[in-house]
């Protein structure tokens, strides 16, 4: 057992307590990040959605337009073909212009009934991405009005970590660079928890009992001693 002064001890309970805090804040302030990063997702995945309701609407706006300009080159050819009739000196000729018109007519029907369902298309693509636009802007001010409240409420719990870190690095000043390593390595094992005390013969990290020889020599004080189970640092408070 590696000999360490009273003041050793009690300076290793000061490390812990600030570790203890650094810890929580490290946590509190870990869960606000991640509720930041769960309201960014949603914005983001509602953003998504607008997109695709977006490059829908631009598809049927295409489709609207292609339609339109083949009912434009039908029409043209339909008077052209009505311009020809007039000239024509033949039935046979006559017949195949009239043919041809009449195609062309059954085309353009056919094209404006297609247009007519595209344009119904469009119109309520277009209400969509107006209305999902519009929730977008709303769910967009109200996530970012979010953040900035959690930002606020955990600015305290960050200047209070930075003068948890200072502090625990004031108090490490004060101990040999291979108990600070070691306090560093147990810590890192329980989870912050590095120092703890002892009561009736029991770790109160894990619960554990120790050996009763080895409380005794807890009590008295003088000797770095750790917990058999758990490896934590133990000290004993004289009620």
């Amino acid at each position: 057992m590696k000999e360490i002064s009273k003041q050793g001890i009690e300076t290793l309970v000061k490390l812990q307590e600030a570790e203890s805090e650094i810890v929580r804040l490290k946590t509190v302030l870990g869960k606000v990040e991640k509720e930041k990063i769960k309201l960014s997702a949603k914005l983001k995945q509602f953003g998504n959605a607008l997109e695709d309701k977006k490059e829908n609407l631009l598809s049927s706006e295409a489709a609207c337009r292609d339609i339109e300009r083949e009912i434009q080159i039908v029409d043209d050819r339909i008077i052209k073909s009505n311009e020809k009739l007039r000239m024509v000196k033949t039935n046979k000729e006559y017949q195949l212009l009239l043919r041809e018109v009449d195609d062309n007519k059954k085309r353009k029907d056919a094209l404006e009934t297609e247009l007519l369902e595209y344009l119904d298309e469009k119109e309520k693509t277009q209400s969509l991405v107006q209305e999902s636009q519009e929730e977008y802007n709303l769910l967009k001010d109200q996530i970012e009005a979010e953040q900035k409240e959690i930002e606020k409420k955990s600015t305290d719990d960050r200047e209070l970590l930075d003068e948890y870190l200072g502090r625990q690095n004031d108090i490490g000043k004060n101990l040999d660079k291979s108990l600070m390593d070691q306090f560093a390595r147990i810590s890192k094992m329980n989870k912050g928890l590095a120092v703890i005390n002892v009561q009736n013969e029991v770790c109160n990290g894990c619960f554990m009992n120790i050996p009763p020889q080895l409380y005794i020599e807890v009590q008295r004080g003088g000797s770095l001693i750790t917990c058999p189970q758990c490896s934590r640092i133990l000290y004993y408070i004289n009620t």
